[in-house]
């Protein structure tokens, strides 16, 4: 990381029109606008392209909602397809003609809505990006993922964390880990909480199954492996090298296997039956690995996907009879291809999930308060630095999980008032 960027005085004037990054208003003081980094439709493409500073206005708080002074903002992959523009223009989808990517944050409430009660001006928090209507059956008493209304917010919604401040719903407000640092407390929460949903509430992993976990180095896969042992089950974690297996091996994997030693793995679309037999011969083999590692010729009971086209085909082939396979994205290709017969006749079955509901996030939240899961920071980014976390990420060179500063003068802080008198 490059070293943190200078500090001004404390800013006091009532209500300037800005202040700059780099500057700390007093608690409370909202200005009329702000420093975030904007993608719009003209530059889309590569993230070193699409975001740009720009000074925009803060957003007005409705009564449901909170303006958040951002410490510190996480960094997910989201950013990188919004500002690619694909598989749709998150543009088209809020109506706004500028986005301001970021579903994670840590920070400092600066400003709340009239109808929100438990929450005041001054409270440290972490964010969850679920939103949703509050009003519908699915928001009482059933799951709010069934909103008509869901978003994720910072993706499908205009204003996210990469910006002096952001407004989110008062539900999405969770308490920070009060000794834990801005950087790392923003680096957790959208991975974390959708990979809690997928092991804990999804899949239902049970004691003593087993469970394969693709891309197991990255943000993702880091709590998966964490939340499997959690819950007793066995963890064989696919890496792409040695160094990214020395890290899930430090979270309790219990086998790790470098997808590296397997060439010919990746479905390609359009492949030749040349490609096939490979990539068939390099699945059969990779499944074997699996079988030493479970210490008996059977598959994984469940499988951890998120990489979509490339590694499905293998997923769906290589799982225990009535196995689960349980997917919340697909960064490879939307497009899945594979041979159904493994699925009937063997009986598996495929379970989606999208992120997760508020209660899933607070019940999470618990377990990072009481540090049975950790936050697996591996580096963290100035401000200026912002598009070059999104453009290594989309490299695939990064593991664990990243985050950027925005309003905290350097690394280590953990409280305002800490922060304050570091400025």
């Amino acid at each position: 990381m490059n070293s943190a960027r200078p500090r001004t005085n404390l800013h006091s004037v009532a209500m300037p029109e800005s202040f700059a990054v780099g500057v700390l208003p007093e608690l409370g003081v909202v200005p009329a606008r702000m420093d975030a980094w904007v993608i719009r439709k003209e530059r889309f493409g590569e993230p070193i392209q699409s975001f740009q500073r720009e000074s925009m206005e803060v957003p007005e708080v409705g009564p449901n909602e909170v303006l958040v002074q951002v410490m510190a903002a996480g960094v997910n992959y989201n950013g990188i397809w919004a500002g690619l523009g694909k598989p749709v223009s998150v543009l088209d989808v809020h109506k706004k003609d500028f986005h301001i990517a970021g579903s994670d944050a840590s920070g400092v409430v600066w400003k709340v809505g009239s109808a929100v009660t438990k929450w005041k001006v001054g409270d440290e928090v972490v964010l969850h990006c679920n939103q949703s209507c509050g009003e519908c059956g699915a928001c009482n008493g059933g799951d709010p993922m069934a909103c008509e209304e869901q978003k994720i917010w910072g993706y499908e919604t205009p204003y996210g964390s990469f910006a002096q401040f952001c407004v989110v719903q008062g539900q999405q407000l969770l308490k920070k880990p009060p000794a834990m640092t801005w950087e790392e407390a923003a680096s957790y929460g959208l991975t974390y909480f959708t990979a809690y949903r997928m092991i804990v509430d999804q899949a239902a992993v049970k004691p003593g199954e087993n469970v394969l976990i693709w891309g197991a180095s990255g943000g993702l896969g880091v709590f998966a492996t964490q939340l499997v042992k959690m819950m007793g089950a066995r963890a064989i974690c696919v890496v792409s090298s040695a160094e990214k297996g020395e890290l899930v091996k430090q979270l309790g994997a219990d086998g790790i296997i470098n997808r590296k030693d397997f060439p010919g793995l990746a479905f390609k679309p359009n492949e030749t039956p040349e490609q096939h037999k490979a990539r068939m011969d390099a699945t059969k083999k990779l499944g074997k690995a699996i079988w030493e590692v479970i210490g008996e010729k059977k598959g994984p009971d469940v499988v951890f996907e998120h990489v979509g086209q490339e590694t499905f085909p293998a997923s769906i082939f290589l799982a225990n009879r009535f196995g689960r396979i349980v997917i919340c994205g697909a960064t490879t290709g939307f497009d899945l291809t594979f041979d159904v017969r493994h699925l009937w006749m063997r009986q598996k079955t495929i379970i989606g999930s999208h992120f997760a509901n508020a209660e899933q996030c607070q019940r999470a939240n618990h377990l990072i308060h009481r540090g049975q899961i950790k936050p697996v920071l591996t580096e963290t980014f100035t401000y200026d630095e912002i598009p070059l976390a999104h453009d290594k990420m989309m490299k695939n060179q990064l593991r664990g999980t990243v985050s950027c500063l925005v309003g905290t003068p350097r690394l280590g802080l953990t409280n305002w008032k800490e922060t304050v008198a570091a400025v």
